[in-house]
């Protein structure tokens, strides 16, 4: 496996090279540090090599398909790893350092590609990117160009939803047989260790992990509080991640930053407790290709703890949620449709205890990772 970051933690990395390693397979990660890991270690029984990097070449990743350096500088590092392993697949891990590995592989073993996202079309949001000098030098259309030429040339391409699958299979040439979906999903242990319990309450708690960018649709639930307020006595809106001070300067203009805890980010093993001590957990992520294509892992921890789930109508947890009946649907950024839908659930407790109880079961034995991880298995076995 190839990754161009340091590891851990990736969950997504991690949970598939374990799961290979309990079908016999020997997993050998290749990844960077920046200083401070150790060169090699056996990581859950991954055994991790790490190459040396700088916050110069992380810079010039950014490049990566503008100007040659940073595949001429991955390449050198993925070469000498290759030449010390014996391998007989080559698994990279997202597009940034895909063009390195491919003009690595001098033994031309095959390469699986695994899409964690549509990286041309989330590039677009990043803040960076929208400054003029930024936005001369890496052109997204180049990053969208380079991510078809690579789909094309790879053995087999692996992506995280039915949606991603249409969405490539509209704009390249690559055989329908050689693209594998593999969702993101929790592993038992996230749910079957959870020790909290759902206690008596003061608030009527929603609840939002994750990102706090522009595009996760947050300022839709804020907006909404002055309203909310006049009909929910007791209501909190807990946002767990990197605080967003444009949001909270938002939240103060309005007169709700008494509504709203901002907690920071945390680490993922607080995560249980967040959503055990919610009544309706929150995805009102803004409607783009890559959102459309793509399941955000709350999703599945929200489902995995029995809570219902408010969701934006991005096309993939929309299907998903209404497919399941795990919780409601609102239109993206409208704040009136947003406030019904959390009114609605408010005051129906037997509807939220329903939509959670459908999602728990979903997660609980359909969709766990060792159920959705069968096309990665039986890609290997039989590639």
């Amino acid at each position: 496996m190839i990754l161009d970051k340091v590891f851990p933690p990736d969950p997504r990395v991690e949970n598939e090279a374990i799961e290979l390693i309990k079908q016999g397979h020997e997993v050998v990660l290749f990844c960077l540090t920046y200083g401070g890991e150790a060169s090699e270690e056996i990581v859950n029984g991954v055994k991790v090599v790490r190459f040396k990097s700088n916050k110069l070449e992380f810079k010039l990743s950014a490049l990566a398909y503008t100007f040659p350096f940073y595949s001429y500088l991955m390449k050198w590092k993925i070469t000498k790893f290759l030449n010390r392993f014996k391998l007989d697949a080559i698994h990279i891990h997202d597009m940034v350092v895909a063009e390195a590995a491919f003009k690595a592989n001098k033994n031309k073993l095959p390469i699986v590609l695994d899409l964690h996202e549509n990286r041309p079309q989330i590039m677009k949001f990043y803040p960076h990117l929208r400054k003029f000098s930024s936005n001369i030098l890496i052109s997204t259309k180049k990053w969208k160009l380079k991510e078809e030429e690579l789909i094309n040339k790879v053995d087999k391409l692996i992506v995280v939803t039915e949606e991603a699958k249409s969405e490539v299979l509209d704009r390249t040439k690559i055989n329908a047989d050689n693209i594998i979906i593999v969702p993101n999903t929790v592993r038992k242990s996230f749910y079957s260790n959870s020790k909290f319990k759902n206690q008596n309450k003061k608030h009527f708690s929603l609840l939002y992990i994750g990102d706090t960018g522009e595009r996760r649709g947050l300022s839709t639930v804020v907006k909404c509080l002055p309203e909310l307020r006049r009909s929910i006595k007791n209501l909190r809106l807990v946002i767990v991640g990197k605080i967003n001070i444009d949001l909270k300067n938002e939240a103060v203009r309005l007169k709700v930053d008494d509504l709203v805890d901002f907690v920071g980010w945390q680490d993922e093993s607080t995560f249980q407790e967040f959503i055990v001590k919610s009544d309706v957990c929150l995805s009102p992520l803004h409607r783009n290709i890559h959102h459309d294509t793509t399941y955000a892992n709350k999703l599945f921890q929200y489902m995995s703890l029995g809570k219902p789930l408010l969701v934006s109508g991005a096309t993939a947890q929309k299907n998903l949620i209404e497919r399941v009946d795990s919780g409601l649907v609102h239109e993206e950024r409208n704040v009136e449709d947003f406030k019904d839908k959390i009114l609605q659930l408010y005051k129906d407790e037997s509807l939220r205890k329903k939509l959670g109880e459908n999602g728990k079961e979903f997660v609980r034995n359909e969709f766990t990772w060792d159920k959705t991880s069968r096309g990665l298995i039986n890609l290997y076995n039989n590639l």
